[in-house]
């Protein structure tokens, strides 16, 4: 755990040195929280500052390499960590492990996100992405999934059941999630999205929200997310402000938000926090400074290298309106 090495650090040396001292393990970063702190404290730096983001994805075995490289190329751990649920069954047998890189992430003092590529609940619990989680059911099964007590709602609910003991532990650790499901559901590649209006992809949204609460699950931060396609009104797929914790963009189609993305998310937000919720690009100066009410980035990945050289890395977390680990607390 990252937080527990300076001070292993710090006694070696002095113990190198005969000097006889007794040092005291360093304080976490952030105590016990609940989910209203969060979302004030990203209120609270709308249109002032940003928090850094860093996703990890497959292998969950590995939850934290992506944040890793992120310090290996700036010197800084993100300001906030990005986890995933996941599907493949080497990754769903893993995610005890994004739990305890969640909970240490905490402690090191930055915000956890977590977000689930979930499998399809007309198959099984586990599948690969291509014909697993990026695949199509019909109408007639989404209706039925969205229709209370019938047998695909039944099986929706128990395939948000099984990531409930995960959840849990974070609860009973005083770790707020912000937590993204059903994410780009303005996108046909997924089975949960492309169906607009209050019946459709929203509904599936509330219901999912629902039922996770009901398992008395407090300590989720409910993250709502469309895609940046340019086709549709996004608008459509919003389940409603009581359902909505923080409006989130992520941005494919483009390197980073346009100004009329940026209008149109502020609009459906309605003063809620916003966020980059998965981008290629680092954030640059121009756009740090012309748009500012985005609470928090987060870098998808492999695109961290991939799509970004470390001098723009470099510039976008030593920005000064930017917050990493350590630069920031949660009011207790």
């Amino acid at each position: 755990m990252r937080h527990h090495r300076f001070g292993a650090a710090l006694t070696a040396v002095l113990t190198f040195l005969g000097v006889l001292v007794a040092v005291a393990p360093q304080a976490q970063a952030f105590p016990r929280s609940s989910r209203q702190q969060v979302i004030n404290y990203l209120s609270s730096i709308t249109g002032r500052n940003v928090v850094s983001g860093q996703h990890n994805k497959e292998p969950a075995s590995n939850p934290g390499q992506y944040t890793q490289q992120v310090k290996d190329i700036t010197g800084q751990y993100p300001g906030l960590w990005g986890g995933d649920l996941m599907f493949r069954p080497e990754d769903v047998a893993n995610r005890q492990r994004v739990v305890d890189q969640a909970r240490t992430e905490w402690a090191n003092g930055s915000l956890v996100t977590l977000t689930w590529h979930v499998c399809t609940p007309t198959g099984g619990s586990t599948c690969q992405f291509d014909g697993g989680v990026k695949t199509q059911i019909s109408q007639s099964q989404f209706t039925e999934m969205v229709t209370n007590g019938t047998g695909l709602n039944n099986a929706w609910k128990r395939r948000l059941d099984e990531v409930v003991p995960y959840l849990r532990q974070l609860k009973d650790a005083g770790v707020p999630v912000l937590f993204r499901p059903l994410h780009e559901m303005n996108e046909a590649w997924n089975w949960w999205g492309n169906r607009p209006g209050p019946e459709g992809s929203a509904k599936l949204y509330r219901i999912t929200r629902d039922h996770l609460v009901s398992k008395g699950l407090d300590n989720l931060i409910w993250v709502w997310n469309v895609q940046d396609n340019p086709a549709g009104n996004w608008a459509s797929y919003y389940p409603g402000a009581q359902y909505v914790d923080v409006v989130s963009l992520d941005v494919w189609y483009k390197g980073l938000p346009a100004s009329g993305d940026y209008q149109q998310i502020q609009a459906i937000a309605n003063g809620k926090p916003i966020a980059l919720a998965e981008t290629g690009k680092v954030p640059n100066a121009a756009f740090l400074g012309s748009q500012t009410r985005w609470s928090y980035f987060m870098v998808w990945s492999e695109h961290l290298r991939g799509n970004n050289t470390p001098a723009e890395v470099q510039a976008g977390y030593f920005h000064p309106r930017t917050l990493n680990q350590g630069e920031f607390t949660i009011a207790p």
